[in-house]
């Protein structure tokens, strides 16, 4: 990077519409508020493969997928009270949740990430997406924790 080279914070948060991610989605605006960072709302999909022996599918187009992943986050980031003054910038991208977070953190201030997600364990208290995050970013890393644990 030049040294004249001007580059903003930000703060990137994984969003997949859960109740856990739409509590890290405010996280994320509160703590970007304070810091002056943008804030980077990423939702990850991932384009499913169901052929048979023959080679035909049944599965829709990648477009089908990309706009529901579009309108899943642009729904969670609605339910948020985002300040005029905070620049969220949406991000859909394909691929494993944990890979397109830790590649879209890097360089950030912070990744921010629900303790759990629309997994079917519900008796973990630290999801998968999440501890890998935790274990693999190469910036600190905030989980905040489930709704439902959090009283």
């Amino acid at each position: 990077m030049a040294p004249n080279e001007h580059t903003h914070k930000k703060v990137v948060v994984g969003v997949d519409g859960s109740p856990s991610s739409i509590a890290a989605l405010r996280w994320a605006v509160e703590q970007a508020e304070k810091t002056g960072a943008d804030v980077v709302a990423v939702h990850a999909w991932e384009y499913p493969y169901y052929g048979d022996i023959s080679g035909s599918s049944a599965t829709p187009s990648p477009e089908v997928f990309i706009d529901g992943a579009r309108a899943l986050l642009d729904e969670a980031l609605q339910k948020v009270d985002v300040p005029p003054s905070l620049r969220v910038e949406p991000v859909v991208a394909e691929g494993s949740a944990s890979r397109v977070l830790l590649d879209g953190a890097k360089g950030a201030e912070l990744l921010v990430v629900g303790a759990r997600g629309r997994g079917g364990f519900l008796h973990l208290l630290l999801g998968s997406v999440a501890s890998q995050c935790v274990n693999h970013a190469t910036v600190p890393v905030v989980v905040v924790p489930s709704v439902d644990r959090a009283h």
